[in-house]
């Protein structure tokens, strides 16, 4: 208890907190549990989620070390300062520069040749030194490489063709590089590898760079026989398939980097050959059939970067798992903010309990319009909706309150996720297609006030009722039509769309929010600005002496229903453009719009088409008359018999 209570202390705010309830103890000599690791050599296990966080969980400091992930370089510079040692005891004079202008170098320091000009040949024939250890080619608009180009560098150990222009290497291209060790070829134009294995004239290659080259396919023999390669890196290419046996001969591996490829399927047994890898990069890889069988061979796998931070949940064994949150959810909370936990209670009561007060206040005052009452009585039921989907959002953060990752995935494709979703959407749709309604209402009968259009009791009820029939149709279809609409984020609302959408579920979306919404939206706006028109052409031809004043308060009336409306609905429909655009949107920005954008409209109209109204002022002003003469008429008869006793007296 002592040891909880001093981690509590000295651990940084929330996971401090997490660290001293996560604690397990272990058995002397015993292993973690699953998704736990060891505190050092004390018999404390904590999670996943408080590795390396940046707070010292541990006592002594354990889950904050060995953080960096180097894997590679140590044992690249090792194969480099033994040859260097080699050398030295082999050599008694060191070799000429090739070019006078460098400097000689001492007996330890390894020959350099530097060539970057902007302007050299796409083919050249290089100068040859047996003694040169390093060379750098990088951006020199190289296309093609000579056949035996290098036969000369019987010595090289690291090799720089980085930022050229290179469509094709040839199998003999590399020959005589027998003792090369890092070969660095990103950023190139290479669309396959030599036929041959690359390190067939290579045997000794142990760090190989092909990031952001055009390469679309690996086949088997294109890695045979590199069994000293210990890095290689095939980011950012062209990669749609990577085929287990793409991997074959790499069992000296300890670092992979296969992210940002348009890869559709990660096979299970993908990394089976690849047992001893230490370091798995597979960041912007949507992974539809993830499975903790594609990890779980991989017993050495210390650090791994994925796309969602819930895939996490897959690879429990590995303690270093990125990213920590999406920026909606983190490891610890459904709702990774502080400020957002909070706030979707506030809001979520606000917003209920407004509307419910308006619900009670419009069934017990007599409207001055029946019909009205029912449109805004309606309007609020749905208002009130977007309540209860904060307060769901509220109740599940807190259940999963401190272990979210290990719920996540199971979360985001549960039923009350999909129906919490569905209840977002329908309280919106709704809400958004009532005020579309009223306010279409209200504008006949300003700008037309003659005219024969007047909405009996029966046909308000027939056309509130399907409103409500739509909105239950546009909230329902995604649960017959697309897999998991609504669980493509914690929040399950489908604000922002990511690479697993179909192309329908994408013009689903943008049907109802950049199509429905954005034209109910103008309506609303135009509506409204032609009415403010047409009563102030009205009043200005009945010379009424109060026409400024009362332009101003229908002006301020009319601003406030369209500003809001503004506030609400232009940052979602920006975001919802910019999502269909394939533009990174962080997961921040969709957790603000949700909990503080979207209930804007819900929590204010309330006020707007209620409280603010001249009607319920007048109301409010009669119970307050009422109520103030009973109490006058009181303290007026208490004067006049204290009075009359004085009197008597």
């Amino acid at each position: 208890m002592a040891e909880r209570e001093s981690l509590h202390a000295r651990a940084r705010a929330a996971p401090g907190l997490l660290g001293s309830l996560l604690m397990d103890t272990r058995p002397d000599g015993g292993q973690c549990p699953l998704g736990r690791f060891p505190c050092g050599n004390v018999s404390v296990c904590l999670p996943q989620l408080l590795q390396c966080n940046g707070a010292k969980d541990c006592k002594n400091g354990a889950d904050e070390e060995n953080c960096v992930d180097d894997i590679g370089w140590p044992m690249l510079l090792g194969e480099m300062l033994k040859s260097n040692k080699k050398r030295s005891r082999n050599e008694k004079k060191t070799a000429n520069c090739i070019y006078s202008q460098l400097p000689r170098p001492s007996p330890l320091t390894a020959v350099l040749f530097v060539l970057s000009a902007s302007s050299a040949p796409s083919r050249m024939q290089l100068p040859g030194d047996s003694s040169t250890l390093y060379r750098s080619l990088k951006k020199n608009q190289i296309t093609s490489l000579l056949d035996q180009q290098f036969t000369t560098y019987a010595r090289l150990e690291k090799l720089i063709l980085a930022n050229n222009n290179i469509t094709q290497i040839s199998p003999s291209v590399f020959v005589g590089l027998k003792s090369l060790l890092f070969l660095d070829l990103h950023n190139n134009a290479l669309s396959a590898l030599p036929k041959t294995s690359i390190c067939a004239e290579m045997p000794k290659l142990n760090w190989l760079d092909l990031e952001g080259n055009l390469l679309h396919i690996v086949q088997r023999s294109d890695f045979h026989g590199c069994n000293q390669i210990t890095v290689l890196d095939l980011s950012s290419n062209q990669l749609k398939e990577l085929l287990p046996s793409s991997l074959k001969g790499l069992q000296e591996l300890q670092q992979l980097n296969i992210s940002n490829n348009p890869l559709h399927l990660v096979f299970p047994d993908e990394f089976d050959y690849v047992p001893r890898l230490r370091s798995l990069s597979i960041e912007g890889l949507e992974i539809p059939n993830i499975h903790s069988r594609m990890f779980e061979k991989l017993t050495d796998l210390s650090h791994i970067y994925l796309k969602k931070f819930h895939y996490c949940s897959f690879a429990p064994h590995v303690r270093r798992c990125k990213p920590h949150t999406d920026g909606i959810s983190s490891l610890e909370h459904l709702l990774a903010s502080l400020v957002l936990r909070i706030s979707v209670w506030l809001i979520a009561c606000l917003t209920c309990f407004g509307n419910i007060f308006v619900i009670c206040l419009r069934s017990f005052v007599v409207p001055e319009s029946s019909k009205h009452a029912m449109a805004v009585k309606s309007l609020c039921f749905a208002d009130c909706l977007t309540g209860v989907y904060l307060f769901l959002l509220g109740i599940f953060d807190l259940t999963f309150s401190g272990e979210y990752n290990q719920h996540a995935r199971a979360w985001v494709a549960s039923l009350p996720c999909q129906l919490a979703g569905g209840l977002a959407m329908l309280s919106s749709e709704v809400s958004v297609l009532l005020l579309t309604y009223m306010t279409l209402e209200k504008y006949l009968c300003i700008v037309f006030p003659f005219s024969h259009y007047g909405a009996g009791r029966r046909r308000t009820l027939s056309n509130l009722a399907a409103i409500w029939l739509l909105g239950f149709s546009l909230a329902l279809v995604p649960f017959l039509a697309f897999k998991n609409y609504y669980g493509t984020n914690g929040v399950c609302f489908p604000l922002h769309s990511d690479g697993t959408e179909s192309w329908a579920a994408r013009g689903y979306s943008a049907g109802i929010f950049l199509g429905l919404n954005l034209i109910a939206f103008i309506c609303v706006v135009c509506a409204y600005t032609h009415m403010f028109y047409s009563v102030h052409t009205s009043a200005a031809r009945t010379a009424e002496c109060n026409v400024f004043s009362m332009d101003v308060t229908i002006a301020k009336r009319f601003f406030f229903i369209v500003f809001t409306n503004a506030l609400c609905w232009i940052p979602i429909f920006i975001l919802k453009l910019l999502s269909l655009l394939n533009v990174d949107i962080p997961g921040t920005v969709t957790s603000w719009v949700v909990i503080f954008i979207l209930p804007i409209n819900s929590a204010l109209n309330p006020i707007l088409y209620t409280i603010t109204t001249s009607f319920f002022q007048e109301k409010f002003k009669q119970y307050l008359q009422k109520n103030r003469s009973p109490l006058q008429e009181t303290q007026g008869t208490g004067s006049i018999a204290v009075s009359s006793r004085t009197t008597r007296v």
